[in-house]
């Protein structure tokens, strides 16, 4: 599918900054059109989602690139609430986490669950993010 002309909104959920920063010109080098919102961590997140979801569900993110380790509420809590609250009932939002975890209970976690797509290893690099928008490579 080339997505190339549609803008591809991307929820970012992670509680380092700096990856964050990295990841965003990541994503912008690879997507011309993108829209990135950068969450600390998953409660803000989730309520950003309930927020959209009641406004205008059509606003939900394209994509949500999740870290697993994070404060206030972590990566499997964000995917239990984000499941418990029903927020895409609709499936248009692709989860994919992102973490620097190695752990293979990790990502065997990751992957029981049916709304994650992938579980990718930091660091994102340019060819990553395209494989994970579905970009055609030309």
């Amino acid at each position: 599918m080339n997505i190339l002309n549609k803008t591809i909104s991307v929820l970012l959920v992670d509680d380092d900054e700096i990856n964050n920063f990295i990841s965003i010109k990541l994503i912008k080098k690879a997507m011309l059109n993108t829209d990135i919102t950068a969450c600390l961590n998953g409660k803000f997140a989730i309520d950003q989602l309930i927020k959209i979801q009641q406004e205008n569900p059509d606003n939900l993110p394209d994509y949500i690139l999740l870290d697993i380790n994070m404060p206030i509420m972590n990566g499997w809590e964000f995917l239990d609430e984000y499941t418990r609250l029903n927020i895409d009932p609709l499936r248009k939002t692709k989860v994919f986490i992102i973490s620097s975890s190695v752990f293979s209970n990790d990502i065997s976690r990751a992957k029981s669950y049916t709304i994650v797509q992938d579980f990718i290893s930091k660091p994102l690099n340019v060819e990553r993010i395209k494989e994970i928008f579905e970009v055609d490579q030309q």
